[in-house]
């Protein structure tokens, strides 16, 4: 196995659960700063804008900034933008992610056009972000006609649940599975576990897929996937994680950690900044 000198680092259950950090989590990532480890925070969190998240963790005593951030919704925006210039998007979400959208035209999700929108005009694009309130019955109904109308489908990712304070809760993974069968379409995925997404996080530490380690609680979307992309993947047992869940998997992590606490002791990473 290479050296590892990068990580990919989740944050959902990883570093905090409801945005309260996680025992020994803060410290860790302060270890890895004073050893010189690149890291980006890749999360398909879709409540809150890049600079919104770098805020939240800097108040739990995180050593991040903006940058260090990489978002489904940013991804899913640089997506759009891609593929979909000029497109009317419609989006779905629990959380306001607007000013990742920037440039792009949205109209409002109880069917009223927004800025930059013609009159009466239907969506090309429904976009899924996270589920939540937002998620209700004529959301997801007017979702499925437009795509019946041939509006492009795109999702943020295929979580089915993550871990809050309160509890395991559904997430968009669960509906979206049936707005295709539905609709009998599949959905264009721009979060994790696509492998774009971990090629734009790569590119943005310029480290290889081989020198790289994922390390997140979901073992299908964040270290399954990881791993299908040449990335090492490191699975911790907090957030999400489940042990029948783990039993079930297609595949086996490289790593298995209790926790992010755990993580700058890892044999294969490459320190330089203690010496």
């Amino acid at each position: 196995m290479s050296r590892i000198r990068a990580a990919l680092i989740d944050i959902d259950g990883v570093l905090t659960v409801s945005w309260k950090a996680l025992p020994g989590a803060v410290a860790a990532m302060e270890r890895l700063r004073a050893q010189d480890v690149p890291f980006a925070l890749v999360t398909n969190t879709t409540s809150r804008t890049r600079a919104s998240v770098a805020e939240r963790l800097a108040g739990e005593g995180f050593p991040v900034g903006v940058d260090d951030i990489l978002t489904a919704p940013a991804a899913t925006a640089a997506h759009l933008r891609e593929h979909y210039p000029g497109a009317r998007c419609l989006l779905i979400n629990t959380g306001d992610v607007r000013d990742d959208f920037s440039g792009l035209t949205l109209l409002e999700e109880g069917g009223d056009d927004g800025e930059g929108a013609e009159a009466g005009a239907a969506p090309d694009v429904v976009v899924l972000g996270g589920a939540g309130d937002a998620f209700d019955y004529a959301s997801l109904n007017r979702a499925f006609r437009h795509v019946l109308d041939g509006a492009r489908l795109v999702a943020m990712h295929r979580n089915l649940y993550w871990r809050t304070a309160d509890g395991l809760d559904l997430d968009t993974g669960a509906y979206l599975l049936g707005l295709e069968q539905a609709a009998r379409v599949e959905a264009e995925i721009t979060g994790k576990p696509s492998a774009g997404f971990f090629a734009t996080a790569l590119a943005h530490l310029g480290v290889p897929a081989g020198e790289t380690l994922m390390v997140g609680d979901d073992i299908e979307s964040d270290v399954l996937a990881a791993q299908r992309c040449g990335i090492t993947g490191v699975l911790v047992r907090t957030g999400k994680y489940l042990p029948e869940t783990h039993a079930a998997a297609d595949g086996e992590p490289d790593h298995v950690l209790d926790s992010f606490a755990d993580l700058p002791d890892l044999p294969d990473l490459v320190r330089t900044g203690d010496g």
